[in-house]
């Protein structure tokens, strides 16, 4: 039988109590999906009275444990809103702290290069060209599956003729110079255990890097400084306690060093500058 969407929404907020850390938040984010509509469209009863049948599908599919952002397709991200899905690794708030070192670094001025190393969906580089309209950047990934998600969510949001997004090792073979360059490398250790919901779902190699975590920036220690144009910045992303070992790697690089913290006031990124 029919129900309506508001004891819909507290039946679902119930089942998923155990299984997010959000349950409440979850099924409404599910009901807008189902319905086509929005989360305030929801609330503010905007989206009719009766539940529909597929929003049952979806509950279960999250009671797995399978990330919401997987299940809606969508994740917001600083100001921009990208298309996800299974095969490439789903945005976090913690890396907006590599965009919000950005504006500190070039104001609204901004950059004119953007390089994003691991694009992922094309989160970092999407989000910089969105916040500076007069830039232009390149992303690369290992994955072709990422890449087409890129190109997509490039494409969506009106960016295909300032974005490039190009298969390559990190920085391999690069030799132009870039005003500022943005990397989240994968940075956790293989023996480490982390939620199923992660682990079980989004793809292992932009996870997990190597017995210690820290495979990852062994490479780009070597590789991104000589890419930073004069004034510019790169901005990588780091573990909360790896800033020691990870400062260690750029310490000959010629850069100025410093660490951001994210607005938990965890280190999330280390920050190499030239003058």
């Amino acid at each position: 039988m029919p129900i309506s969407i508001a004891e819909a929404l507290r039946v679902a907020a119930g089942r998923l109590d155990g299984a997010s850390d959000t349950p409440r938040l979850d099924a409404e984010l599910l009901m807008a999906h189902a319905l086509g509509v929005s989360r305030e469209d929801v609330l503010l009863g905007r989206a009719g009275s009766v539940a529909p049948a597929r929003f049952e599908a979806l509950v279960e599919r999250r009671l797995t444990g399978e990330p919401l952002a997987y299940i809606t397709g969508t994740r917001d991200f600083w100001t921009i809103t990208l298309g996800v899905a299974p095969g490439v690794l789903i945005p976090r708030p913690d890396s907006e702290t590599l965009i919000e070192a950005g504006v500190a670094h070039f104001g609204s001025d901004g950059p004119r290069t953007v390089l994003d190393l691991g694009t992922g969906p094309g989160t970092l580089l999407l989000a910089a060209l969105d916040q500076w309209p007069a830039a232009i950047g390149l992303g690369i990934d290992a994955s072709e599956i990422a890449l087409d998600i890129a190109r997509a969510n490039a494409a969506r949001l009106g960016m295909a003729g300032r974005a490039t997004f190009r298969h390559g090792d990190w920085a391999k073979g690069l030799a132009e110079r870039f005003d500022l360059i943005l990397c989240n490398p994968p940075y956790i250790a293989e023996s480490e255990q982390i939620a199923h919901g992660v682990s079980g779902f989004e793809p292992h190699e932009a996870l997990f890097a190597g017995p210690d975590g820290l495979s990852g920036y062994r490479k780009l220690a070597c590789q991104i400084p000589p890419l930073i144009a004069a004034g510019g910045l790169a901005a990588i992303e780091i573990g909360s306690t790896q800033r020691t070992e990870v400062e260690a790697f750029f310490a000959d690089s010629g850069c100025v060093v410093t660490c951001q913290r994210d607005l938990g006031g965890r280190d999330r990124a280390i920050l190499l500058s030239r003058q």
